[in-house]
């Protein structure tokens, strides 16, 4: 996240500014310094942070996950979005939750009362288990993620004019394909008529995503290692 860039645009008029670490579509991290980097500006300018939080079972590096909410001044100022699909695989459930003041969890939930009516009562229950359950299911899936990145990304980075940065959270490859085209709604497109491969065009997350690709990694190693044979000899055959 370019802080500098970030800082520039932030006032006393912002009302809020929204971070999503583990990241989609990149897999980025933002580190404890960025945090406190932008708690700093949240303080000064008096904005609330909407933190979307929902890989944050999902990391890769070593210590725990770090929440803004939990820095000096932040507690106050901070609005936490979470849920239950990722961590504990009930993405079909669509349980989530959010953390955030008292006095803006009045206003949130008058909204919510008009606009949902509320989750299914056995979904609820799952939801108490999974937390109050044994965590080592959560501990060893993650473990599994960790494979399959490892496998991914490597594997993208023995293709000819393809490179990835080692993703740091979430389950999500964001390989640099500018060397071989600009287009890549174009060629995420061609790989999967031609190769049967299913991924994103960068651009597709804004104009930043420009000349990347974005895939994803819920998947069995089987299947990492077909797609990556797959791209290795799709790529090739590409005229954009």
């Amino acid at each position: 996240m370019d802080l500098d860039e970030l800082e520039k645009r932030v006032s006393p008029k912002s009302k809020a500014v929204m971070i999503n670490s583990p990241h989609n579509p990149t897999g980025g991290v933002l580190t404890k310094g960025d945090l406190e980097r932008i708690a700093e500006m949240a303080v000064k300018n008096d904005f609330i942070v909407i933190a979307d939080e929902i890989y944050s079972r999902n990391l890769y590096l070593e210590g725990d996950y770090i929440s803004i909410a939990a820095l000096p001044g932040m507690h106050e100022r901070t609005i936490v979005v979470d849920g239950f699909s990722k961590a504990y695989a009930m993405t079909g459930w669509r349980l989530g939750y959010a953390i955030m003041p008292e006095r803006l969890a009045k206003t949130v939930t008058l909204f919510n009362n008009n606009t949902f009516s509320c989750v299914a009562s056995f979904v609820q229950m799952a939801g108490v288990a999974a937390l109050k359950g044994d965590d080592s299911p959560v501990v060893r899936m993650n473990d599994i993620f960790r494979q399959r990145r490892d496998r991914l990304v490597n594997g993208l980075n023995a293709i000819a004019n393809v490179s990835c940065t080692m993703p740091e959270g979430a389950f999500y490859a964001f390989p640099n394909v500018s060397e071989i085209t600009m287009d890549d709604k174009a060629l995420a497109k061609f790989l999967l008529e031609e190769g049967g491969i299913a991924c994103g065009g960068g651009s597709s997350f804004g104009a930043a995503g420009k000349g990347y690709l974005r895939f994803s990694y819920a998947a069995s190693l089987e299947d990492i290692d077909w797609a990556l044979d797959s791209i290795a000899k799709t790529l090739p055959k590409f005229k954009g």
